[in-house]
């Protein structure tokens, strides 16, 4: 692999959950890269506060102030580490001069790519909305149709920020089970949700998990550079 001891990467949080959720992607995928992490708890509290598919603009602003301050530090490439208001790199693009990637985006360029049947597993009701149409836009701009099958587990959420990992793992993947029957691939909908990669061991269909796929892009980026 091309040394990329050079490089660094920012990741934007929406919440302190997700840093740690971050770290074994790290590791294994860009241990080279000096990471650079801003996190804002604010953010993800006021998109709960919110109805589902509503994203209150100063969190929009936030983000784009947040990203604007990591390219003046220096950063390569800019990650939303947030799958609720991914729509903000969208909205911030236009006005930062350095890459940015919605961590969510490369799992459902995969996974439009398996099949018409897609498989949208998720913890946090606010994320829904905001993945699905994440999924369809992958899905237009790879020439795709597809149906979306979408299975909410809070309880999942719930144990997880609890710091119980094993009932939290024990849950989607009876979720999984059964949703797998029905689907040509399944996206796990939040980054705290690749927690359960070590446990999908033959699954029936593709699984794709926004860790795995979304710091694989980031390296990619990065050696083109």
């Amino acid at each position: 692999m091309k040394d990329l001891s050079n490089r660094t990467v920012g990741i934007i949080h929406a919440a302190l959950i997700t840093c740690k959720a971050v770290e074994p992607f790290i590791n294994s995928i860009i241990p080279d890269v000096k990471v650079v992490h801003h996190v804002d708890d604010t953010i993800q509290n006021a998109n709960f506060a919110c109805e589902p598919g509503t994203i209150p603009k100063h969190n929009l602003y936030k983000f784009t102030t947040y990203a604007h301050y990591l390219e003046m530090a220096g950063v390569d490439v800019i990650l939303l580490a947030c799958s609720t208001f991914n729509r903000a790199v969208e909205v911030a693009r236009p006005m930062i001069n350095v890459p940015m990637l919605q961590i969510d985006r490369p799992m459902m360029d995969h996974a439009v790519l398996q099949g018409k049947r897609i498989g949208l597993l998720a913890t946090v009701p606010t994320t829904v909305p905001a993945s699905t149409r994440l999924l369809e836009l992958a899905a237009a701009d790879a020439g795709k149709d597809i149906d979306i099958t979408t299975v909410l587990c809070s309880e999942a959420f719930a144990e997880i920020k609890k710091g119980n990992t094993a009932k939290h793992n024990e849950l989607l993947l009876q979720e999984i089970d059964q949703l797998s029957k029905n689907v040509d691939a399944i996206v796990l909908a939040q980054l705290s949700m690749s927690a359960l990669e070590p446990e999908l061991v033959n699954p029936r269909v593709p699984i794709f998990n926004s860790g795995r796929t979304g710091f694989t892009r980031v390296r990619e980026i990065l050696e083109t550079m």
